[in-house]
């Protein structure tokens, strides 16, 4: 079985992520390709996407959230993603169990004694008249029934976890900051979810295998858990095992793959990219390795915004006060400041917020 190491990995995802050459094809394309892009933080989305596609203007992925071919939508691992309609359909029944454990998980105490399902048929009942809501404004029309939980608690659950719901536009467009106001997904696509399928090789945990090592692989059956929040999908893993090709990494990890999949030689030259912050280029696995070192690993789930140099985690950047600040991580060579530089040039005429210089700090 053959080994592939951390920069053969690391190569093979920035190829599959579209980070070792940028792609030209349209943002909605982009999207479905990457399973999602992370997107709690509304603006991130957008650098994720310039990072990774030739000529990317922010208007294209304003066009696809207005037109509702891409949406905002609680998805992989009970957080906010944008993903495209099609896969948000297809892809939703299969996660709500996922969604529904999580959130009673993280509030047992406040939610204890609660029947989710009079919850969820009641706020299913609020939404009727297919207008949009707050959170606030929905929870106000459940909380006579259900006056123990914290408001917060009772939102979170209809919102994040019963009720199949998007976020609507202006929310998540360029240099906007609307507040949230949510309609069910249904509705807003004038589309049926798709149902779970009765069956034991469970098609669409097969789907999503494929799709995620397409963008991600080579990858462990644990990093795709990490990546979507489901259960491993062992069923869907035996059914597609015949059709993919197995390594190991240099920890003995099986890594599975499809067969056709891009694996660049590890001595490709990678270039700068500036990530977003919760870019899943980095949190799409439970082994970073490949792309960030151990005691880096904070910044990916803190927020941090990051600079990747021959294709890790090597520095963070901000921009504050008229300023695009790039702190390093290690010691940089005068080619690497050199490369940094140039790519920040493009980044802030990309950013378009009045940005007078860029600093890259020398210390750290």
């Amino acid at each position: 079985m053959t080994c592939l190491n951390s920069r053969a990995l690391n190569r093979a995802t920035l190829a599959r992520q579209h980070l070792l050459t940028r792609s030209d094809t349209s943002a909605p394309e982009a999207v479905a390709h990457l399973c999602g892009l992370q997107a709690q933080e509304p603006q991130e989305p957008f650098i994720g996407l310039w990072s990774r596609l030739t000529d990317f203007k922010p208007e294209q992925l304003d066009d696809a959230l207005s037109g509702r071919t891409v949406v905002r939508t609680h998805m992989m691992r009970r957080t906010v993603h944008l993903i495209t309609a099609d896969d948000a359909l297809a892809w939703r029944a299969r996660h709500d169990t996922m969604l529904r454990q999580r959130v009673l998980g993280t509030y047992r105490r406040e939610l204890a004694g609660i029947d989710v399902d009079e919850v969820a048929a009641a706020g299913r009942a609020a939404m009727a008249d297919q207008q949009p809501r707050t959170m606030s404004e929905l929870v106000q029309a459940l909380e006579g029934r259900w006056p123990g939980p914290p408001r917060r608690v009772l939102g979170e659950l209809l919102i994040a976890a019963l009720i199949p719901m998007v976020q609507l536009p202006p929310r998540g467009l360029w240099h906007q900051t609307a507040g949230v106001r949510n309609l069910p997904l249904a509705t807003w696509l004038e589309r049926d979810i798709a149902p779970l399928p009765a069956d034991d090789n469970d098609p669409v945990g097969q789907q999503l295998l494929r799709r995620y090592l397409a963008a991600y692989g080579p990858a462990a059956s644990s990093d795709l858990r990490a990546w979507c929040g489901l259960a491993g999908l062992p069923a869907a893993i035996k059914a597609a095992r015949e059709e993919l090709v197995v390594f190991h990494d240099e920890h003995g990890r099986e890594l599975l793959d499809l067969p056709d999949a891009p694996r660049p030689h590890p001595d490709t030259p990678a270039p700068v990219r500036f990530l977003p912050a919760f870019d899943n280029a980095i949190l799409g696995y439970r082994d970073r390795s490949r792309i960030i070192d151990a005691p880096h690993l904070g910044l990916s789930v803190a927020g941090h915004r990051t600079v990747l140099v021959e294709g890790r985690v090597t520095a963070t950047w901000t921009v504050r006060n008229h300023q695009l600040r790039i702190s390093p991580l290690r010691p940089l060579t005068a080619l690497e400041q050199e490369a940094i530089h140039a790519e920040a040039q493009d980044l802030t005429k990309f950013l378009d917020e009045d940005i007078e210089h860029i600093q890259l700090d020398t210390e750290n």
